[in-house]
């Protein structure tokens, strides 16, 4: 078993003090898509609902989720808009105008381990979609098989697979609304990007 380091807690003690002196705010939850509770809020991350209160930050078991998720809902909740963002324009990460620092890792992290893990898998690659409550999504764009998927209430990221063939070797490409950039910073959206791949990657292990 691993020990966390006390830096990892100190920030999420940190996280959980910001969003405790947001206090009370319907205007808030109404942008996000959460819900406020009586010492917290509840936010829905992909296929469960994670909830931050001064003391701690869980799932709807009881068990802390990862780092990543317990830094990712509460960026969703700190960096809200003044307003609803209302672009839905598909977009790719790399056209997002502050994403280029991080392009590299999310093609790495995502995009090509999402490739690389389901190639020649297309099937596993549709179940472990369902089994993430992902959707099948209608698209013009060329491919074999296209899911969407609500990693927070109002930030959808969409999965494109083509597999490989005699040609090319199989290919994902993940879009998200132009809008998501009103909702968090590119470094969080990354990391959307990879909590997707891996628990695509942790589903198909199960099976």
């Amino acid at each position: 078993m691993t020990t966390r380091a006390p830096i990892f807690d100190q920030i999420l003690a940190d996280y959980r003090q910001k969003v405790k002196d947001l206090g009370e705010d319907a205007g808030r939850c109404e942008t996000l898509g959460v819900t406020q509770t009586q010492t917290g809020f509840t936010v829905p991350l992909f296929n469960q609902s994670i909830t931050i209160t001064p003391d701690r930050i869980v799932d709807e078991n009881g068990v802390p989720p990862s780092h990543s998720a317990s830094v990712l809902v509460c960026q969703y909740l700190l960096l809200c808009p003044d307003y609803p963002q209302t672009d839905r324009t598909l977009v790719t990460y790399k056209d997002f105008k502050d994403a280029a620092p991080y392009v590299i890792g999310f093609k790495n992290t995502a995009e090509h381990a999402i490739a690389k893990t389901f190639s020649g898998r297309l099937d596993a690659l549709e179940m472990a979609c369902q089994a993430l409550d992902g959707q099948p999504f209608d698209t013009d764009v060329a491919c074999q098989t296209a899911f969407q998927f609500q990693a927070l209430p109002r930030v959808p990221i969409f999965l494109l697979f083509n597999d490989a063939d005699d040609d090319f070797p199989a290919q994902c490409t993940l879009l998200f609304w132009k809008n998501a950039a009103g909702y968090l910073d590119m470094e969080c959206l990354a990391m959307i990007g990879g909590m997707l791949a891996h628990r695509l990657q942790e589903s198909y292990k199960l099976r």
